[in-house]
Order: structure tokens, then C-alpha cells, then sequence
């Protein structure tokens, strides 16, 4: 029997994260952690599909409008013919012949796409009763790869390629899955390094952190160097020489600023420094990779279309890739720049400094050892606690590793109590 999608639904969901510091760093000052909440409803009872896209407060509501704009292309279709032709959905969706002309695959209407994507997505895992993850693993070369849309990459990555390094691994995707349920994937920490706490504040959610297991840690950096270089030495005292710092200057600095502003800090011990300068630079990325390495560039969380991906593979600009689960136009999206990832043999680390975004990383990463670049050497993702309790299956750590879901589904779906207490706007 076949599920119809009757209603998209978008919620304007919000958080006053601005107030003690978190989630700040040198250009987002005062992120108040936000996010447009899809659902969407079907004939069949009780199977309901849920996504949402992350932003930082205002401008959420753009995000709502432009789900909503998106939604002709999504109510009245079944289920069974999105799954049959994942890569032609997501193709209509991101392709409207009136909308793409406030992208394309960029900007508002692009992450308004990803929230429907992801939404589908959740619903799919939920009618199969099977994590996404798992659903992605389950499925064989071809049928994964028909997921993705190779227009505009097919240079960079030919789609026979992307097939044929899928049934290189193809094998071994049982060894790997069952080492992740076993261990989980590792992380590291962005939540004792916001730039608007103080240094006591950093140094006792340090200590607090590696007292539950994490020796990754990042710290948010800005245009003053003093403080800069205070916090370096200060997170370094505290982990130790064993310990890895990373930074993040969240595309506050030039080209070259960012060159000397790595000289002053060098000398911690840096595995990458993140976001450096304006998110679309490719060549200023590629000429900062040259000056600092053996330190790498480390971005994507703010690129916005697999092309820009590619070009900044292909350019020698990303030494480590961080995909974003709703910058991208979804899960499809993702499993292209994962593909590209593992073609170009950089190891993804993705971004997760936000609501929900962890929840739904940890699927992705998951599909990407499971079944596309079989290894992490180098490969960590971003864990920040924030507002996890609000989610009906929150997620789980063991030792500074997560734990692969097990419920169905895209780990997205909120609890009905904080929906309500968080909404914005007028309710749908």
C-alpha cells in the first residue's frame, strides 16, 4: 500500500542561546540557535516525516517561506515515486524553473530544500523502520549512487567512478558496520571554546570535557591577538601535549591576515585552522593552504552547492572537509561531496555546531566509513551539547564517541513540548 505526503507543515523554532555566550565566535556575536522545523504528514496513520534546516535566528522565518514556496512539488506525491527516483526529486526541487532564480543552489531557498530532503528522508527511514543510516548501508552500489545528482561534478567525479569505488569496499561494509555499533564514531568538542566565555570558563569546560573523554578540542579565535594567543597557550596548558587544538576564525580574516595570524599560533601545535576567510575564496583558501601547511584548511559548513566543493577539492583548498547536513540540499547532496571526499582522499569531518545538526551528522558520517572511505585516520566530528535534551532520541556518547542511533528514522524529531515553547511564530 502506498503512503501519499497530504501536508507539509514549517515551524519557526528558536532558542535564546545569545544569552551566556554560546555559539558565539568573532563574526556571529549573538547566535540565538534556530532552526525551520518541517513535517510532513501522511495518509498513512501515525508515519509522519520530520527535517529542518539550522540558522541562527533571524532570517529563520525566510526559511519557513521558502519551504513553504517548495511545497507544490512535494504534496500530493507518494513516497514510493520520491524513492524510486531520489536523484529526480531532489533534481525538481532544487531546479523549479521560477525558484532557482533566488538561488540556485544557494542561499534561503537552497537550505529550504534540505529541510524537505531531509525530511523525506526521515520518513523513508521510518516507513522501513530503519535508521537512515542503516537504510544507506543496506542499499548496493547503484543504487546509492543513483541518489546523487553528477551535473556540474561529472568532470571531477564520473558517475561509473563513484560506482566503482562504492563495490571496492562493498565487501567489507559489514566488518565496519558492526565496529561502529560496537566503539561509535570519535569527536571532538566545540563547547569549551565559544569566544564569548572567559578564559575561566574555557578552562573549566576543558577540564570538564576531558574528564569525559574528549582530547579534541576547538577554540573560536578573533581579531584580537593578544586573546587569541592567551587562549591558545591556555587550552594547551590544560590538555597537554597529547591533546588536539583546532581553530575556527569563522571567515573573519583576509588572505593574508589569516597567514599571520597562523605564524603568532603556530607554535600550539594546530591540526587546522577553520573558515579562515570568505566561504566562496577558493583560490584565497588554496593560497593559505600553501603558506601554513603543515597545518590544514579545514571548511564547508558555509559551502553552499557541491560545485563550490569541487572546486575547492580540485584546487588543493580543503585539506579537511566539513559537510553541513542543511546547507547542502540534503542527504543527496551530502553523499556527492562525501563521494568527491573520498575520490580527492580528504577525510570528512563534519560540522555540527548547531540544533539537531549532530543528530543528523552522525548518520552521514556513519554512511561514509560504512560504505565510502573505509577509514578515520584524521577523521573526527563536531560535538556541541547544546539543547540536546530536546529531541525524542538524543544523542548518545560513550567515551567523547557517538553511538549510532537505533530508533527509525533521521534522529530530527522534537519533543512536542519544547516545539511549543519555542515557536516563534503563529503555529501551523
Amino acid at each position: 500500500m502506498s503512503t501519499t505526503i497530504t501536508r507539509l507543515c514549517a515551524r519557526d523554532i528558536r532558542f535564546r542561546t545569545s544569552q551566556g555566550g554560546h555559539g558565539s565566535d568573532a563574526v556571529h556575536k549573538d547566535p540565538d540557535y534556530s532552526c525551520a522545523y518541517v513535517v510532513l504528514e501522511t495518509d498513512t496513520t501515525g508515519l509522519a516525516g520530520q527535517g529542518i534546516a539550522f540558522t541562527l535566528g533571524r532570517g529563520n522565518e525566510l526559511v519557513c517561506a521558502g519551504v513553504t514556496a517548495l511545497s507544490h512539488l512535494v504534496v500530493g506525491k507518494t513516497l514510493e515515486s520520491i524513492v524510486a527516483d531520489m536523484r529526480g526529486f531532489c533534481r525538481e526541487l532544487t531546479n523549479d524553473s521560477q525558484l532557482r532564480w533566488v538561488g540556485p543552489d544557494k542561499g534561503v531557498i537552497h537550505m529550504s530544500a534540505a529541510a524537505i530532503i531531509n525530511a523525506v528522508w526521515d520518513l523513508y527511514g521510518r516507513r522501513e523502520g530503519k535508521p537512515v543510516w542503516k537504510l544507506l548501508a543496506d542499499m548496493p552500489p547503484r543504487q546509492l549512487v543513483d541518489c546523487v545528482d553528477f551535473r556540474y561534478i561529472s568532470d571531477a567525479l564520473p558517475e561509473d567512478d563513484a560506482v566503482a569505488l562504492l563495490e571496492e569496499h562493498a565487501s567489507t561494509k559489514t566488518q565496519r558496520e558492526q565496529e561502529l555499533v560496537r566503539v561509535g564514531l570519535p569527536s571532538y568538542t566545540t563547547s569549551a571554546g565559544w569566544l564569548g566565555y572567559s578564559d575561566d570558563d574555557v578552562r573549566q569546560r576543558c577540564e570538564q570535557y576531558m574528564a569525559r573523554g574528549w582530547t579534541w578540542f576547538k577554540m573560536k579565535v578573533g581579531f584580537d591577538d593578544e586573546q587569541n594567543v592567551r587562549r591558545a597557550r591556555l587550552i594547551r596548558e590544560t590538555i597537554g601535549d597529547e591533546g588536539v587544538i583546532m581553530i575556527d576564525a569563522n571567515q573573519a580574516w583576509e588572505v593574508d591576515e589569516t597567514i599571520a595570524h597562523i605564524r603568532l599560533l603556530a607554535k600550539y601545535n594546530l591540526l587546522w585552522i577553520e573558515e579562515p576567510t570568505a566561504c566562496d575564496d577558493v583560490l584565497g583558501h588554496a593560497r593559505i593552504a600553501r603558506a601554513i601547511a603543515p597545518i590544514g584548511v579545514a571548511c564547508g559548513e558555509a559551502i553552499s552547492n557541491r560545485v563550490l566543493f569541487k572546486q575547492f577539492m580540485q584546487a588543493g583548498a580543503m585539506q579537511f572537509c566539513q559537510i553541513d547536513s542543511c546547507r547542502l540540499a540534503g542527504v543527496n547532496e551530502n553523499l556527492a561531496v562525501m563521494l568527491m571526499a573520498a575520490k580527492f582522499g580528504i577525510p570528512v569531518c563534519p560540522h555540527a555546531g548547531g540544533i539537531g545538526l549532530g543528530n543528523y551528522v552522525q548518520h552521514l558520517s556513519a554512511i561514509n566509513y560504512i560504505a565510502i572511505a573505509p577509514s578515520l585516520d584524521k577523521v573526527v566530528i563536531e560535538y556541541s551539547d547544546h539543547l540536546n535534551e530536546h529531541f525524542v532520541e538524543p544523542l548518545q556518547f560513550e567515551g567523547a564517541r557517538y553511538r549510532l542511533p537505533t530508533g527509525a528514522g533521521y534522529s530530527i524529531k522534537m519533543k512536542p513540548k519544547s516545539l511549543d515553547e519555542h515557536e516563534y511564530a503563529t503555529p501551523c
